[in-house]
């Protein structure tokens, strides 16, 4: 298989090709390392191989399931591997080794898909850019001096360069929306228990939820049908779809109600040009026949923001006692990043009333975001600040300076991890320096069905497959 028809190809469709005996699932994997061995030296998003492994699991032909051959990356954080270790992008944990697959992982593989490698991410997820010491920067494919966005930056990156047609990624405060909007995919995170982390404990007190980055819809669908079914003892779960996302993507949403916010949520402006794309997609979604109109969002955010660093820095510091306990010797300040040492100190004086009462603020916004969208379906918005910024400039100007920075890049993402709602980025607008602009939607809890439906909408009419990064890494 050649590298252009490898890359013009989703996931669905490498599938259907080996099903059909078209192309050898050996055949595919060879294309899909071919790919990694061309264009990751540039990115710098697969930061573990396994590429034996890949090789093994097709000797004997494509291994069942509706993905059945198709190569595919795991994120370095929150998808244990048994015999394998999962760094988190940390030099803390690098050398631990998992003793079980996480469930994610299992039905992953009973789908049929080939885990050729492990993606690079922040020191914990903790960043929306992928820059940890232990690996090193993680590029755009768009622009090599611009920042994957993160914390699922690695797998945005070798979505974007062609590696895989899909990977998987998860999602705390914006971690799946923004390497998306950066890299010009689709990335959708689920709502709060529709994924489980077992046999983990949950993420950030229920911010953080898996999925994946892909380049089309039918993708993301036929992913999160694999991957959506409750495991016994999961703290909460959502109920699973009665009609599988796949069949959703190709349904009409009818005539939905979408309020639309040019701003951002936290910070009093974005760039022109996002605010822009907000624009252009509320006249597109009203030219497919929604109602559109501006929304008021009466949310007091920098209360529950202030809350959500509170449940962070002390998730933080529980998960380095735990390694301290596991190893049998406290964790020093050298084992890990400046900003998550400072995290955990932080989290670790935080009384056990403090971590409550900042659940309870988390709990009454989620209750508070529920009662504004019985004023619209939808709520559409820019999934950023700014396209992609360059890589350092998030830590250029110290820890002093970082919240602030932070969160005038990623202005609108964190307050779906929050409230638990599903929420996407879609790859609708360009920069006039040609770099990504993702433009985010958001539905009620429970309401994936209507964003995939309202996704495979806004992809016919406005596609986005033929778009892809310049030859300095898209081309090989």
């Amino acid at each position: 298989m050649n590298q252009a028809d490898y890359l013009s190809h989703d996931a669905l469709g490498l599938a259907g090709l080996i099903r059909t005996e078209a192309v050898s699932a050996a055949e595919v994997l060879e294309a899909a390392l071919a790919r990694a061995d061309t264009v990751n030296s540039r990115i710098n998003a697969i930061t573990m191989s396994m590429a034996d492994n890949a090789r093994a699991a097709v000797r004997n032909g494509a291994p069942a399931g509706p993905l059945g051959g198709v190569p595919f990356l795991l994120k370095d954080l929150g998808a244990q591997v048994a015999g394998l270790p999962t760094s988190a992008g940390s030099r803390l944990l690098a050398p631990v080794v998992a003793q079980a697959d996480s469930a994610i992982v299992t039905a992953y593989r009973n789908g049929g898909l080939v885990t050729i490698g492990k993606t690079n991410t922040p020191e914990f997820g903790l960043e929306p850019v992928t820059e940890p010491k232990l690996f090193g920067a993680c590029r755009n494919p768009w622009d090599l001096g611009r920042t994957s966005g993160g914390s699922s930056g690695g797998a945005a990156a070798a979505v974007a360069a062609g590696i895989v047609p899909a990977a998987h990624a998860s999602d705390g405060g914006g971690s799946i929306r923004i390497p998306a909007a950066c890299c010009g995919l689709f990335g959708l995170k689920p709502s709060r228990g529709r994924v489980s982390f077992a046999p983990a404990n949950e993420g950030w007190g229920g911010f953080s939820i898996q999925h994946a980055v892909t380049r089309s819809v039918r993708d993301s669908a036929a992913l999160l049908d694999m991957v959506c079914t409750p495991r016994p003892g999961d703290p909460y779960w959502a109920t699973p779809p009665a009609t599988p996302y796949l069949d959703e993507v190709s349904r009409n949403p009818g005539r939905l109600k979408i309020g639309f916010v040019t701003g951002g949520i936290n910070v009093p402006s974005i760039d022109p040009e996002c605010a822009e794309g907000v624009l252009n997609a509320a006249r597109l979604c009203q030219s497919l026949g929604h109602s559109v109109f501006e929304a008021k969002l009466a949310w007091d955010y920098p209360r529950v923001q202030a809350a959500a660093g509170v449940i962070v820095a002390a998730s933080i510091a529980a998960t380095i006692d735990n390694e301290a306990w596991r190893r049998g010797r406290s964790v020093d300040a050298d084992e890990v990043e400046d900003l998550t040492w400072s995290l955990y100190e932080h989290g670790r004086s935080i009384p056990a009333a403090t971590y409550i009462q900042a659940l309870q603020i988390a709990h009454a916004f989620g209750r508070a975001a529920a009662r504004s969208f019985e004023d619209f379906d939808i709520l559409l918005l820019s999934t950023l600040g700014s396209p992609a910024v360059p890589v350092g400039w998030l830590r250029a100007g110290g820890l002093d300076a970082h919240a602030d920075r932070l969160f005038s890049f990623m202005p609108n993402t964190q307050p779906f991890n929050v409230s638990g709602q599903p929420a996407m980025s879609v790859p609708l607008a360009v920069s006039h320096d040609g770099l990504p602009i993702g433009i985010q939607f958001v539905a009620r809890a429970g309401e994936e069905a209507i964003l995939f439906r309202l996704a495979g909408q806004l992809e016919k009419a406005s596609p986005w497959a033929s778009r892809g990064p310049p030859s300095t890494a898209k081309a090989g």
